[in-house]
């Protein structure tokens, strides 16, 4: 057996580089997938035909007495294996979560025919759209919106290189004593003139009306008094 599978698989090998090289194209497996939203599944079985469904979770299936004799189940490493010898009308499965114990509901219908029927792979967020059998599936817009927001706070945090009490006190001394033309400006910072008598000042300290500039921003205030 092992000389065997030896001597054919070179050959094997060779005829799929071939056909790569020719440009023959492979036949490519599709995948239905499938969304689950608590609301159960409709899946569909051609007699005669295994389907399988590819739930990513480890699960224990269950399904009514009078099933038994027309439907084969076997499930192993996430996938659920399902084959109908006679046709039977829509009945329910469970597929439940070894983990937590949730429940996949699935409704199942057996038919007679030639119809050749495709895995199905569950998804559980995310949009849903046609897949090949690398089972890859469109970004979702929920994925899409976290990712924007990450990458939105990513950008703020690396323009926010200085604290704000530093870039604050640099702000308002190149106000006062640096050339207006090498001012950076601060975003959110605008000075406020004012003349009023300040009351919080030590007794230290004697001032009788001052005129004070302020550079809010935020829960900081840069403050200048002049007498």
């Amino acid at each position: 057996m092992r000389i065997k599978h030896c001597h054919y698989l070179p050959l094997y090998l060779a005829l799929l580089g071939a056909a790569g090289t020719l440009g023959v194209p492979l036949p490519v497996e599709a995948v239905e997938l499938m969304k689950w939203e608590r609301i159960p599944l409709q899946v569909s079985l051609t007699v005669g035909q295994e389907r399988i469904v590819f739930v990513n979770k480890n699960v224990r299936v269950g399904f009514p007495p009078e099933l038994n004799g027309k439907l084969r189940v076997q499930s192993t490493g996430g996938a659920v294996y399902l084959q109908a010898s006679s046709a039977f009308a829509t009945t329910r499965l469970q597929l439940q979560d070894v983990e937590n114990g949730e429940l996949i509901l699935l409704d199942i219908t057996a038919l007679e025919g030639k119809q050749v029927r495709e895995p199905v792979s569950l998804v559980y967020q995310g949009e849903v759209s046609s897949a090949a059998a690398s089972n890859k599936t469109s970004v979702s817009r929920d994925e899409t919106a976290t990712s924007r927001s990450k990458t939105s706070s990513k950008e703020r945090a690396s323009r926010i290189t200085t604290p704000l009490p530093i870039a604050l006190t640099r702000y308002a001394a190149q106000s006062l004593y640096a050339p207006l033309r090498t001012l950076e400006p601060l975003p959110g910072v605008h000075a406020h003139f004012r003349t009023a008598c300040h009351q919080t000042l030590p007794h230290c300290c004697p001032l009788n009306r001052s005129r004070y500039v302020l550079w809010p921003h935020g829960e900081c205030r840069g403050t200048t008094w002049s007498p």
